[in-house]
């Protein structure tokens, strides 16, 4: 096996990983909106990350109560630069949970699929393109036999 087909294993394997980050997502999205089990619940505060490059992501942490009683808060796992008035420390939001394991839950209006979707789009092209060049590679080299 040459060199350049060990190389053309890296966007393969980046594009799955992609790919199946993105479908993972998109799969959580939609049971939580079948089965998800709705809340009205507050932003009690911001969890602030840094990424690699400096830049400061906000996580607002929802905090609200299941159906059979028990008190939840948690992080959102998306983070956004800024903070939008509607999201800051006290706004009312509806949440949307997981009624099974409440960790699962999404903020409606804050966490949107669109993360998931870039992932998946981004995977799939990824891959499908690596997959089309090694192909041709292939027929190429069966050619020259």
């Amino acid at each position: 096996m040459e060199r350049e087909w060990l190389f053309s294993l890296v966007p393969l394997l980046l594009g799955a990983a992609f790919l199946a980050i993105g479908l993972h997502g998109l799969r959580r999205a939609e049971a939580l909106r079948r089965t998800g089990v709705t809340a009205r619940g507050r932003i009690v505060r911001h969890h602030v990350s840094r990424s690699d490059g400096g830049a400061k992501f906000h996580h607002p942490v929802a905090a609200w109560t299941t159906q059979d009683g028990t008190a939840c808060e948690h992080p959102s796992r998306f983070g956004r630069v800024s903070v939008e008035g509607r999201f800051g420390v006290g706004a009312a939001v509806t949440v949307r949970y997981d009624a099974a394991n409440p960790r699962r839950f999404e903020i409606q209006g804050w966490d949107a699929a669109t993360a998931d979707r870039v992932f998946a789009v981004v995977g799939a092209l990824l891959t499908g393109a690596t997959l089309l060049a090694l192909l041709i590679r292939l027929l190429v080299w069966l050619l020259s036999l």
